[in-house]
C-alpha cells in the first residue's frame, strides 16, 4: 500500500498476572506515533503467543523509535511492565 510501511510483531505472554496488553508506538524521546494495528489491546491468556501487524504512514516513519508492549494490570496483578522493540 503507498504511504504505509508494515511490521509484524510477536507477542508472547510469560505473566499469569496479565491478561491485557496494550501496544504503542513511540518517537526516541517517548512521544507517541500514531499508527493502526488489528488491536491497540491485546487479550492474552498466560503461555499465549499473539502475532499481530502495525502499520505507520510513511512520511512520518524516520521518528518511530520503539513499538512496545505495555502490561493492563488487572486484580492481582503489583506491577506493570513495558517491553519495547527498538526499530532502529
Amino acid at each position: 500500500m503507498n504511504g504505509v510501511s508494515v511490521t509484524t510483531m510477536n507477542l508472547f505472554n510469560k505473566r499469569k498476572d496479565v491478561a491485557y496488553y496494550e501496544i504503542g508506538v513511540f518517537t526516541d524521546d517517548w512521544k507517541p506515533v500514531a499508527f493502526v494495528s488489528q488491536y491497540t489491546v491485546i487479550p492474552m491468556l498466560y503461555l499465549d503467543t499473539v502475532s499481530f501487524d502495525v502499520y505507520v504512514a510513511t512520511p512520518t516513519l524516520s521518528s518511530v523509535e520503539y513499538i512496545c508492549s505495555i502490561s493492563q494490570l488487572t486484580v492481582g496483578a503489583t506491577v506493570a511492565s513495558k517491553i519495547c522493540s527498538r526499530v532502529k
